[in-house]
């Protein structure tokens, strides 16, 4: 009861992580793309919630690294490259975000804190995409003797589908920004001009899907065949592929709150269908075997701790952020 629990809270923290945090980077890259009159709306979106969402990747670690060891491990040996990559863009997209919005001195430095954040918002969902992929590509060895370096800890990562992997997660945090930020404009003109960038993140958040299947296939991972054999993935995505024409019409009539809710519904349904046909497999190897969740589990007294400590922290944590976003997130004029 409690190991189901415990993988529950790591489920929900990942997909928190993806729909919140997802949308703090992918605001970094529409920033990129955006006139500079619409630089301070996206700074004021971010401004007051980006630390908090750092909370649930936070969570995803600690329920790892208690929960589920063997896991940790094998992520912390051989994806380590990937994870560090990630980790440093995570501290220097918050180092220059920080030191841009709440600088004294606004001088030439401002510049080189909009690059590095803008760069590390573009890379660092890459990076973690390539983590992910190198989970469940099946390119990580069984042990390590008889292995050259590349073979541990370059090709269980840096390969296409696990490129692909990150291009399609950059896209949908991108895709996921686009449509918050609709909500956050205070002009109908700023309004529609983020109503563009979302369809035009969402037509390549739909393409680097594409890509995804073309490259597990390139690489031997039956990954099409995976999904088509699955009623429960055939299912959620039928269901986000028939939302789209939904949500274009909503993105075109600027319905805000609908546009958000189908933007999350669509990465729910797409996770979704990801996590049913893979759990309960965490970590796949060179030789066919498969680490799952189930034999990774921590001893039981362990997992009753655990438990016990993420259901009185989540009394704790979903009120303060509730009133965090109440408090910082007014109600919007244009919004419908």
């Amino acid at each position: 009861m409690m190991l189901a629990i415990v993988i529950l809270f790591l489920v929900i923290s990942l997909l928190f992580y993806v729909l919140f945090g997802g949308a703090d980077f992918g605001a970094g890259i529409i920033e990129a793309f955006a006139s500079r009159h619409h630089h301070h709306t996206i700074s004021k979106a971010i401004a007051p919630v980006w630390e908090a969402n750092h909370i649930w990747l936070i969570l995803v670690v600690v329920i790892l690294f208690m929960g589920f060891p063997p896991i940790y491990a094998e992520m912390s040996r051989f994806l380590h490259l990937p994870l560090l990559a990630l980790l440093i863009g995570i501290v220097l997209r918050g180092c220059a975000f920080t030191f841009r919005h709440y600088d004294a001195v606004h001088d030439r430095s401002q510049r080189w804190y909009t690059l590095v954040f803008r760069v590390s918002s573009l890379f660092t969902p890459l990076f973690l995409g390539m983590v992910a992929g190198g989970m469940l590509l099946g390119r990580i060895p069984a042990q390590l003797e008889g292995n050259s370096y590349y073979s541990l800890f370059i090709a269980p990562w840096f390969n296409l589908f696990c490129l692909a992997v990150g291009v399609f997660t950059t896209c949908l945090f991108a895709f996921l920004a686009a449509v918050y930020l609709i909500g956050e404009a205070r002009e109908s003109g700023e309004q529609k001009r983020f109503v563009r960038a979302a369809r035009w993140a969402n037509l390549a958040l739909v393409l680097s899907g594409a890509l995804v299947f073309g490259a597990a296939a390139a690489e031997g991972l039956p990954l099409l065949a995976t999904f088509l054999g699955s009623a429960g993935a055939l299912l959620a995505l039928g269901l986000a592929t028939l939302s789209l024409p939904l949500l274009w019409l909503a993105l075109l009539r600027q319905w805000v709150i609908l546009s958000r809710l189908l933007a999350g519904l669509q990465t729910l349904l797409v996770l979704g269908a990801w996590f049913w046909t893979e759990y309960p497999v965490a970590l796949r190897y060179t030789n066919g075997m498969a680490l799952t969740l189930f034999e990774a589990a921590a001893p039981q007294a362990t997992l009753q701790q655990l438990g016990l400590a993420l259901l009185v922290g989540s009394a704790l944590i979903l009120p303060s952020l509730y009133f965090l976003l109440r408090t910082f997130k007014k109600a919007n004029p244009l919004q419908v």
